[in-house]
């Protein structure tokens, strides 16, 4: 795969995410607790991974050579964040979840400069600042209120940009999907020991068929995003996945104007343009910085 494959990786991640964030929104209000719905979530994915890695087998040498950093990414990235930003969605709107956790970008950079050694130029933070300007009026927003669940979803989206930047490094020397498996499955255990933990494993035997089908949503688009997310970081730079990322907002704030605010109007779509150009500039000055070499999209 060459670079440019990353990038269209990192595309579809944003499609499953941004459907993930307004979809995951109504599943877990309808199952009505956020650790019993971020539990059952997971562990589907956990095993669609699990199967993967038996018909394919992993090399334990890189298993016991990074356990260090796999374990790490299952706590940072797969279990604690899930159930701070689950629950905040379940107290926040879509769209306030959708623009807090799109400021990823910033809490990546601020981490991949100084340890990846990451480039990021005054144009491409020009082009962050324009990314971010054009969340705040896309898709029916309404203005921020900030509460316990925002800030249960910015804590969750500062985590998930640790373990961004800690995958990126376990990638260099670890398999994509066995770097999934410890995310999913490790951190999978986790919460299900959590679940344990706080006696709400009963809630899971209460649940209707329609909740485990919501359910069963969710885990496809969880699914779809880790396995696409990871073989994006294998091939492009964190800052520029991250960035790509941004472009999921599209999806959540699309739906949410479709379907709760029934408001789509030239705002949108105004907003929209200047979403796509933003990301756009950082992807075109990133190829700029490597053709002079200052910068590897790798």
């Amino acid at each position: 795969m060459n670079k440019t494959d990353g990038v269209k990786l990192a595309l579809a991640t944003a499609g499953f995410s941004g459907a993930a964030v307004f979809i995951n929104g109504l599943v877990v209000k309808a199952v009505g607790d956020a650790l019993v719905f971020t539990t059952l979530k997971n562990l589907g994915v956990a095993l669609v991974v699990a199967a993967m890695l038996l018909s394919r087998g992993v090399d334990w040498r890189q298993v016991r050579q990074n356990w260090f950093k796999l374990l790490a990414i299952a706590v940072i990235g797969g279990s604690l964040p899930f159930y701070l930003f689950f629950e905040g969605l379940r107290q926040a709107a879509s769209v306030n979840a959708a623009l807090i956790h799109k400021t990823l970008v910033f809490w990546v950079a601020l981490w991949a400069i100084p340890v990846l050694k990451e480039k990021v130029s005054l144009k491409q933070l020009l082009a962050l600042g324009l990314i971010f300007g054009s969340n705040l009026v896309i898709g029916g927003y309404q203005g921020l209120v900030w509460g316990r669940g925002e800030t249960m979803i910015l804590a969750a989206t500062i985590l998930w940009a640790v373990e961004n930047v800690i995958a990126k490094v376990a990638l260099r020397q670890v398999a994509v999907d066995t770097v999934v498996g410890a995310r999913m499955i490790l951190g999978s255990i986790l919460l299900l020991l959590a679940t344990l933990a706080t006696g709400k494993m009963g809630l899971i035997f209460k649940l209707s068929i329609g909740q485990w089908g919501l359910t069963a949503v969710s885990v496809g688009l969880l699914a779809g995003y880790v396995l696409s997310w990871y073989r994006a970081l294998k091939q492009a730079p964190v800052t520029l996945v991250a960035t790509v990322l941004t472009l999921a907002t599209l999806v959540t704030n699309g739906l949410s104007a479709i379907f709760v605010t029934h408001n789509l109007n030239l705002g949108f779509i105004y907003q929209s343009v200047l979403l796509v150009a933003g990301a756009w500039f950082f992807y075109t000055e990133a190829k700029r910085l490597r053709d002079e070499g200052r910068f590897a999209l790798r």
